[in-house]
């Protein structure tokens, strides 16, 4: 550093010596080298010394010329700074804040004069470091290491103390205070030398001041608030009270330290006046709204209160947290007592009415309503004297009736009558706005009573009373819905059961062709294809009756988890490589018991729907799990989930597409489909819906637009009962009507009965005379024909009736009889309970479209007969013939 820079830097009060000073040995050596240059040029010869003094004054000439453009291009300066240089000195020589500059190894080479002045030195002699001038209580000397440490490591840090007696010359001056409030920061900085750390210190003494002072004037104000003689609440748009005084929070019986911060929500003090956080506006707008209502305390009582409620919408149009304030109107609390016991009273049936009740001018706009109002149309009404609230001179839209219904038809001239003074009020049923269908029934009536002479308030003109219709609404249409399909179901059954009686034709006409038939002749195959629509057609007549639950079922105890094993091969084919399955077995899954075959095809249904729910390919997952019996709590409280009593539960769920909500109540409803024309029949979901009914159990759907669908089967739990032992059928015990060991007095009746005559055995190898009863002619003749070409006499009977009287008059004795269930004038069941009064040891099979249960309990307890279900071969008929005719 120069003479001169040294100067003004003491003038300036700072020090600085992080420039190396010049070399003077260097400049004599070079003075040295030219003076011997110049001596040994005079022992030379004058023509050699002509020589070299040129190349000598070249050399000197290129290095003057190298060292012009050096300085041009600023390589070398001719001073010891740049200008840019002196005014970064400048500014950080004349900072406020004390700046100082170390080198690693403890050298100082910079500190300004604030710096100087707070450390009291006047050179680098006598100056000390911050961690020098920084010692007193334990806090100060940690904060200092942690500096410290900092600068070691080449980090920045920043650390505030607290100094008594404060520094410099604030200590002079501290005859107000004695402490100072410092701010040290410690940085690296960048260089091109040794490392080096900048040090600033920061009097914010009057900052902490200036902050101690805006929180006393704060706590000042809480104070205020706190102790004000009316109450004051804040609550957020959730719901959550964010701050609330202790006038209101005494009155409520709360400690104030346990309010406030998410500690209280606003249904703990008012359960019913979530009106309070429904309230809407247009955005920027502030919105303040009067309610008288009951705060709860926390003994439970209620205090009366009225709440002038403000919120302020963003630009969003979203509410922020609100100023309530909150008056007292409890009794003694109020001048005018018996006004205020009056608007407490009506204020408390207003809002504790579960009927909506609100007034309305003749447009429909809302001027007041009570909680079950708002509750019920999502609207909050503007008080009339809200623009005296606010000053904003009521410029804000007001809330109409017309917004929240979806048919203003109905509406508008229900309000015209009311508003014209017509008293009769009809009710009106209309339909709200908004996700869930709900409704509601309104009635309206004139304000005035419609009397004459008396004169309504323009702004309260009709009065409206409105109940919430949409539960019942919903069950009207769950019970519409049943009716339709039971109605169906009906239709379906009576369909089924005649389209059977003409594909038995069919189907046994085709075998009594066949076998006339050999397979080389040109009219076999088209045979075949006459049999084989036949049964698809058979197929079709299945699925219906499984809608109607009229098909046949043979229930037996199965393990789910078993047969969704078998079935796991079948179900991959189907869904094909692009759909995954996975399963996932609960444990220890009770039985069921349930026809394993159908139980199958209701899998099989749901998984082709869900591969076709996902064209792109997704992830099918059949979960089975036990579910306990909620019990009558659960029930009483309308939970949703499975029904009463112990059940498996079997969830088909899919990852697709998802069923929109309009189509979730038509899923179930036979030939209803939204699959192309040809690839689908529409009975598929309604198969389920009626083997899951058949079987005894329920069904459930939940489904998400674009996230998938789940199907939820409850089938209940199955119990084993130990088996009673049984006594083996004699004649006597069918003419007991098969007594079993369970009734006591079995044996004794079994043994005081007298033996049936008996005929001698019968050929059972084809040989025998059958009763065929069948009201159809084609049915009746075909079986016929398939009967006697196996050897067998078969009388026939087109009814019960001519059935009966040939039962009676004995001419031949029969061996079987082959019956139709569903015939005019006397149907299967009665006419086996006729013949058993003649013959009670003659077998019998039934043959229906229907279920065999259907017709079971019109039969006497352990009536023991066999059953075939049409449409059958011939084969099946023949088959089951011999082996009913064979078993004793």
């Amino acid at each position: 550093m120069t003479e001169l820079q040294a100067v003004q830097a003491q003038l300036n009060g700072s020090i600085d010596r992080s420039e190396q000073p010049g070399r003077v040995g260097l400049l004599l050596m070079l003075a040295a080298l030219l003076v011997g240059a110049a001596i040994g040029l005079s022992f030379v010869a004058n023509e050699q010394a002509q020589a070299l003094i040129v190349w000598l004054l070249a050399l000197l000439a290129m290095a003057g010329v190298f060292f012009l453009f050096a300085m041009a291009i600023g390589a070398i300066q001719l001073s010891g700074s740049s200008a840019r240089d002196d005014i970064t000195r400048a500014i950080v020589d004349g900072a406020p804040d004390g700046a100082l500059v170390i080198e690693d190894g403890g050298r100082l080479i910079y500190a300004n004069a604030a710096y100087m002045r707070l450390a009291g030195g006047d050179s680098f002699t006598n100056l000390a470091p911050v961690e020098r001038i920084f010692v007193g209580s334990p806090e100060v000397s940690e904060a200092v290491y942690r500096l410290s440490q900092a600068a070691r490591d080449g980090r920045p840090h920043t650390e505030e103390m607290r100094m008594s007696p404060p520094l410099g010359p604030a200590a002079d001056a501290a005859g107000e205070r004695d402490f100072g409030w410092y701010r040290v920061a410690v940085r690296p900085l960048a260089r091109s030398k040794r490392p080096a750390s900048l040090w600033t210190v920061t009097d914010v003494t009057a900052d902490r001041e200036r902050q101690e002072n805006v929180f006393q004037e704060l706590q000042h104000a809480i104070d205020y608030l706190d102790h004000a003689p009316a109450g004051f609440l804040s609550i957020n748009p959730a719901g959550t009270i964010v701050y609330m005084n202790a006038t209101l929070a005494a009155w409520l019986g709360y400690d104030l330290a346990s309010v406030g911060s998410g500690g209280l929500h606003l249904g703990e003090i008012a359960p019913s006046a979530d009106v309070l956080i429904r309230t809407a506006g247009l955005p920027g707008e502030v919105r303040t709204d009067r309610f008288d209502l009951d705060l709860r305390r926390r003994n439970g009582h209620t205090v009366p209160v009225r709440l002038y409620h403000r919120v302020a919408f963003g630009k969003d149009g979203k509410p922020g947290a609100s100023r309530t304030f909150v008056i007292n109107r409890s009794a003694g609390a109020d001048a005018d007592e018996p006004q205020r016991a009056a608007e407490v009273r009506l204020a408390r049936f207003l809002n504790n009415s579960p009927i909506a009740i609100a007034t309305l001018n003749r447009t429909g706009r809302i001027a007041r309503a009570n909680a079950s109002f708002t509750r019920l149309f999502g609207t909050v009404p503007r008080p009339a004297d809200e623009a005296e609230l606010e000053g904003e001179g009521g410029t804000r839209a007001e809330p109409n009736l017309s917004d929240s219904v979806v048919d203003r038809t109905a509406l508008e001239t229900g309000l015209a009558r009311a508003a014209s003074g017509i008293t009769e009020a009809e009710p009106i049923e209309v339909q709200l706005q908004g996700p869930g269908g709900r409704s509601a029934r309104l009635w309206l009536s004139p304000a005035d009573g419609g009397a004459e002479g008396e004169q309504a308030d323009e702004a309260e003109r009709i009065i409206l009373y409105a109940l919430d219709t949409t539960a019942q609404r919903q069950l009207e249409q769950q019970v519409a819905q049943a009716q339709k399909m039971n109605a169906v179901g009906q239709l379906a059954g009576g369909i089924a059961h005649d389209f059977n009686n003409v594909l038995q034709a069919i189907i046994g006409y085709s075998d009594l062709l066949l076998a006339s038939h050999r397979p080389s002749d040109p009219a076999f195959q088209d045979i075949m294809q006459i049999k084989q629509n036949a049964n698809r057609a058979a197929g079709l007549v299945r699925q219906l009756l499984a809608f109607s639950r009229r098909q046949t079922l043979r229930p037996e105890v199965m393990d789910v988890g078993e047969s969704l094993s078998e079935l796991t091969l079948l179900l991959k084919r189907l869904l094909g490589e692009r759909v995954a399955l996975e399963l996932k077995h609960g444990r220890e899954v009770w039985p069921v018991k349930a026809d394993v075959n159908q139980f199958e095809q209701v899998i099989v249904n749901l998984a082709v729907n869900a591969r076709d729910a996902m064209p792109e390919g997704g992830k099918l997952i059949i979960r089975t799990e036990n579910v306990v019996d909620p019990g009558p709590k659960a029930a009483s409280e309308g939970r949703g989930g499975a029904p009463g009593g112990d059940h498996v539960l079997i969830e088909v769920r899919d990852n697709g597409q998802g069923i929109p909500a309009e189509l979730m109540e038509k899923i179930f409803e036979p030939f209803f489909t939204t699959k192309e024309i040809g690839k689908g029949t529409g009975l598929g979901l309604s198969t389920v819906f009626g083997i899951v009914k058949q079987s005894g159990g329920t069904i459930d759907v939940q489904s998400v637009v674009g996230e998938g669908t789940a199907f939820k089967i409850y089938l209940p739990r199955h119990v084993p009962v130990p088996e009673a032992p049984v006594i083996d059928h004699n004649p006597a015990d069918v003419a007991l009507g098969g007594a079993r060991a369970t009734d006591p007095a079995a044996p004794a009746k079994a043994a005081e009965a007298k033996p049936a005559p008996r005929r001698p055995a019968t050929d059972h190898t084809g040989q025998g005379i059958i009763l065929l009863v069948e009201d159809e002619d084609p049915v009746r003749a075909v079986n016929s024909r398939a009967l006697s070409a196996r050897g067998y006499t078969v009388l026939e009977a087109a009814s019960g009736l001519e059935a009966l009287a040939i039962v009676q008059e004995g001419e031949h004795p029969i061996d079987l009889v082959v019956s139709d269930v569903v015939m005019p004038e006397m149907d299967g069941p009665t006419l086996l309970r006729e013949v058993r009064k003649h013959q009670p040891h003659l077998k019998v099979i039934f043959v229906s479209g229907y279920a065999e249960d259907a017709f079971r309990k019109n039969l006497p307890d352990g009536e023991a007969f066999n059953f075939l279900p049409k449409p059958f071969s011939l084969k099946q008929l023949v088959e089951t013939v011999k082996k009913t005719m064979a078993d004793d």
